[in-house]
């Protein structure tokens, strides 16, 4: 069953609005569902009013990735288009985050000046806008920029250029917009030009966001292994993120794009002591990291692709929400309803073994 909505019928400003000026957001039209959710009443958005980086990661507590949406060339190409019913959805089953995977390169020039269409960034002030109004943080991020991870000096005056509009765009929108500079860099981006790239789109953003909160992970794919390579400017307003998909031969087994791993099929996670040990291990080394260097962690993606036994799955994503939560880590799973997903589109309901793990 079709459950796509018009996909702007709640418009942002072309321009963003002045600080003095609140975003005024009306009730989402909802489709019907297999389990009722209320609607929401309109809300005008909260002025600017700057939050504490390790606060906000308090407030983010438990979170959904809306994957395979807007990161895909162009947003349905992929076979999800986020729905406002989505995002009250996600409220409404206790979540406090949404993860707004974005491939902005695909919706910008380029050549100088990288111009960022209008159109996308109204699409995303919509999306936003919608998680704003159901008090829900929204991060968004920039996702599979793939050419600037093969050509780093090809791309890195794109990468801060497109930022800069961006953050000029939503420079309004209140503390609960959170920004992350870009998901898992990797290849090119070795932690040398990582790092100076990251230190030249955080002032690019400054200029316009000088308290938002801002989301950095590490080179290798986001990994913990990777945060002692992290060089982070003196800025108060931080968070930092790692992605957590260990054992890959357990969570990406079967996993169409990655050669090989049909072998890995069959493979369980039993959450014996030698399982648990090594998660224990992996999450320590982060909670570490984040006290010696005094910043907030978020989990960022987490997830077991639908191949695997969904009991394992229940397992494997129960023990590492509830580890990360003992760490005083925020995180955001991946992802919402596609091959990773924690609800079926075609019932219009969670998965109760897996909204279980997540929410218990």
């Amino acid at each position: 069953m079709s459950l796509f909505l018009t996909a702007c019928t709640i418009k942002v400003a072309p321009s963003a609005p002045t600080p003095s000026s609140p975003i005024q957001v009306p009730s989402p039209t909802l489709e019907p569902t297999a389990t009722a959710v209320p609607t929401a009443a309109i809300v005008a958005l909260p002025v600017f009013e700057a939050i504490d980086a390790a606060t906000q990661v308090e407030q983010m507590k438990r979170g959904m990735n809306f994957g395979n949406a807007l990161e895909a060339p162009s947003e349905g190409e992929w076979g999800i288009t986020i729905q406002d019913s989505d995002i009250v959805q996600i409220r409404h089953a206790g979540f406090s985050n949404i993860r707004v995977p974005t491939r902005w390169s695909a919706h910008a020039l380029s050549t100088s000046p990288y111009t960022v269409e209008h159109a996308f960034l109204e699409r995303l002030g919509h999306v936003a806008s919608v998680g704003l109004s159901q008090g829900l943080i929204v991060i968004i991020n920039m996702q599979h920029y793939e050419e600037f991870f093969a050509d780093y000096d090809g791309h890195r005056v794109r990468f801060v250029e497109m930022w800069r509009q961006i953050a000029d765009y939503f420079k309004a929108y209140p503390a609960g917009l959170v920004f992350e500079l870009l998901n898992e860099p990797h290849d090119a981006l070795a932690a040398g030009p990582w790092n100076t790239t990251l230190a030249d789109a955080l002032t690019a953003i400054r200029k316009t966001n000088p308290t938002r909160n801002i989301v950095i992970g590490g080179v290798e794919y986001n990994s913990i292994h990777a945060l002692d390579l992290l060089k982070l400017p003196d800025d108060p307003h931080l968070i930092v993120t790692f992605h957590y998909y260990s054992p890959m031969s357990f969570t990406h087994q079967g996993a169409e794009w990655m050669a090989g791993s049909d072998q890995w099929l069959g493979t369980d996670w039993e959450g014996s002591s030698h399982d648990k040990g090594s998660m224990d291990f992996d999450l320590d080394a982060a909670a570490q990291w984040g006290k010696a260097h005094k910043r907030p962690i978020w989990m960022g993606e987490f997830g077991a692709y639908n191949k695997a036994d969904l009991q394992a799955r229940a397992r494997w994503t129960s023990y590492l929400a509830r580890a990360a939560e003992h760490r005083g880590f925020a995180w955001s799973y991946w992802e919402y309803a596609s091959g990773f997903g924690a609800f079926n589109r075609s019932t219009s309901a969670w998965i109760p073994e897996l909204l279980q793990a997540l929410q218990p």
